[in-house]
C-alpha cells in the first residue's frame, strides 16, 4: 500500500482504498481495448507473439490455396471437404499425443522441430506447384503431415506462456494470442486469394515457407522449457491421465461440447469456393473475402473485448455466443448479396471470439501445470479438429442437396444443439466466475 492507502499501480486521482481492478481505477481505454502489458514486459513472449502472428498469416494463405487448388482440380465440394477429413485424423491422434509429449520433453525443442517441419512442407507444396505436379492425393498427404506438425507444436507453445509471464498477465496474453490467430485468418486468406489470383499457388506456398522463419527464430531464442519435475512424475506423461482428469471436470467438458455445436454443425468454410462462384459470380478473390469475413469479426471482438471482464456467468455467455454464431450462419445461407453475406459472417466471427474467451478462461481455472500440455492437446482436437469435420460434413451435405441447404440447415442445427446442451447442463448454466466449479 502507498502512504495514501491505495494499492501500488493505482492510477493517480483514484480514491484511497479503491481496489486496482474496480471500474473506478481502470482507464476507459483498458476496459475496452486489449492489454499490451505482456508484450512490454517479456522480450521472449514478444518475439514469440510476433513470430506466431507472421506464421499464422502464411498458414492462412496456404489453407486457402490448398482449398482453391483442390476445387480447381476436381470441381467438387466433396473433394474440398476431404481436405478437412485428412487433417482430422492426425489432429486427433497426434493432438492428444502431442499434449502428453509437451508435458514430458523440452517444450522449446518440440516447438522448434515442429515449426521446421511445417516450413519444409510448405516448401514442398511450392516445389510441386512450380513443377506442375498437380495431384489431389499429394495435397491430401501434405495436409495430413501439416496437421501432425500443428498437433505437436500447439500444446507445447500454449504450455510455454505461463513460463514466460507472471500469472496475473496470462489473461491478457491469451487475448493477444486470440488476436494473433484471428488476424492471421483475416490477412492470410485475403492475401492468399490475391496472390493465387495473380501469382499462382506456388507463390502463396513459397511465402508461407519463408514466413515460418519468424516463428523459428522466436522459438530458437527461448530458454529451455523442460517440464517442472517437482510437479510431474519422472515417467512420460500419460494421455489417459489427462483424459481421466478431464472426465472429472464437467464444466470444462461442456465448453468443448458447445464448441462442437458451432464448428461441426455450422462451419461452411469448405463451401466458400463454390459459393463464391454460384452465389456471387466471383473468383479466388471473392473466396478470400468470404474466408476472411469471420476473422474480421473475430479480430474486432478481440480488440474491443474489455467489457467481457465484467461478465461472471461464463457458461451462459458461451451458450449465447454459440447460438449467435448459428443464427448468423443460418441467415448468411439465405443471402445472395455479397456485402450482406460478409456482414453476417463477421457477426459469426465476433460471437466465436466471445465464446473462445470464456472457454479459455474456464479451462485455465481448472488446469494445473502438470496437466497443461495434455489439456491443450484436447483443446486442439476440439478447436482444430472440429472445423475440419465440419468441412467434411458441409461438403457432403452440399453435394447431396445444395450449398444453401447445407449452410442454413447447419446454422439452425447449431442453435437447436445449444438449446439441448443448456437443458442438460444446468451446472454449466449456473457457473459463476467468482466461485468457479470445474
Amino acid at each position: 500500500m502507498t502512504a495514501t492507502g491505495t494499492p501500488p499501480g493505482t492510477p493517480p486521482g483514484t480514491p484511497a482504498g479503491t481496489p486496482p481492478d474496480t471500474p473506478a481505477s481502470v482507464p476507459l481505454r483498458r476496459r475496452i481495448l486489449a492489454d499490451l502489458t505482456p508484450l512490454r514486459i517479456s522480450a521472449h513472449y514478444r518475439r514469440l507473439w510476433f513470430g506466431s502472428t507472421i506464421s499464422w498469416v502464411g498458414q492462412g494463405m496456404t489453407t486457402l490455396a490448398i482449398s482453391l487448388q483442390v476445387y480447381d482440380i476436381t470441381r467438387s465440394t466433396f473433394s474440398v471437404g476431404l481436405v478437412g477429413l485428412f487433417s482430422l485424423v492426425p489432429l486427433i491422434v497426434f493432438g492428444l499425443y502431442g499434449g502428453a509429449v509437451a508435458d514430458t520433453v523440452d517444450r522449446r525443442a518440440l516447438g522448434l522441430y515442429s515449426a521446421a517441419g511445417s516450413a519444409g512442407l510448405s516448401a514442398a507444396l511450392a516445389t510441386a506447384a512450380l513443377a506442375g505436379f498437380h495431384h489431389v492425393w499429394f495435397l491430401y498427404g501434405i495436409v495430413a503431415l501439416q496437421a501432425v506438425c500443428a498437433a505437436l507444436s500447439s500444446p507445447a507453445r500454449s504450455a510455454m506462456i505461463p513460463r514466460l509471464l507472471p500469472p496475473e498477465q496470462l489473461p491478457a496474453a491469451n487475448a493477444l494470442n486470440s488476436m494473433t490467430t484471428t488476424s492471421g485468418m483475416l490477412i492470410g486468406p485475403m492475401l492468399g486469394g490475391i496472390i493465387v489470383g495473380y501469382g499462382g499457388y506456388q507463390t502463396a506456398y513459397l511465402i508461407d515457407a519463408v514466413a515460418f522463419g519468424a516463428a523459428l527464430y522466436a522459438v530458437w531464442r527461448l530458454p529451455s522449457m523442460l517440464p517442472d519435475r517437482d510437479r510431474t512424475t519422472a515417467k512420460r506423461a500419460s494421455v489417459l491421465d489427462g483424459l481421466r482428469f478431464l472426465a472429472t471436470r464437467p464444466n470444462i467438458r461442456m465448453t468443448f461440447f458447445s464448441d462442437f455445436c458451432a464448428m461441426i454443425l455450422a462451419k461452411p468454410t469448405a463451401l466458400f469456393p463454390a459459393i463464391a462462384v454460384l452465389w456471387y459470380g466471383g473468383d479466388a478473390r471473392t473466396t478470400g473475402l468470404l474466408v476472411a469475413a469471420p476473422a474480421v469479426g473475430a479480430l474486432l471482438g478481440g480488440v474491443f473485448s474489455g467489457w467481457l471482464g465484467g461478465i461472471r456467468r461464463h457458461g451462459v455467455a458461451i451458450l449465447f455466443a454459440v447460438a449467435a454464431w448459428g443464427v448468423a450462419i443460418a441467415v448468411f445461407g439465405l443471402t445472395r448479396n455479397l456485402w450482406l453475406g460478409l456482414l453476417f459472417l463477421a457477426v459469426a466471427g465476433c460471437a466465436d471470439t466471445v465464446s473462445m474467451v470464456f472457454r479459455n478462461t474456464m479451462m485455465q481455472a481448472a488446469a494445473p501445470d502438470e496437466m497443461r500440455g495434455r489439456l491443450q492437446g484436447v483443446f486442439l482436437v476440439v478447436v482444430a479438429g472440429g472445423p475440419r469435420l465440419g468441412d467434411f460434413l458441409a461438403g457432403s451435405v452440399a453435394d447431396l442437396t445444395s450449398p444453401a441447404v447445407a449452410v442454413t440447415g447447419g446454422g439452425l442445427a447449431c442453435v437447436l444443439a445449444v438449446g439441448l446442451l443448456a437443458l442438460r447442463g444446468r451446472g454449466f448454466v449456473r457457473y459463476d466466475a467468482r466461485e468457479p466449479t470445474p
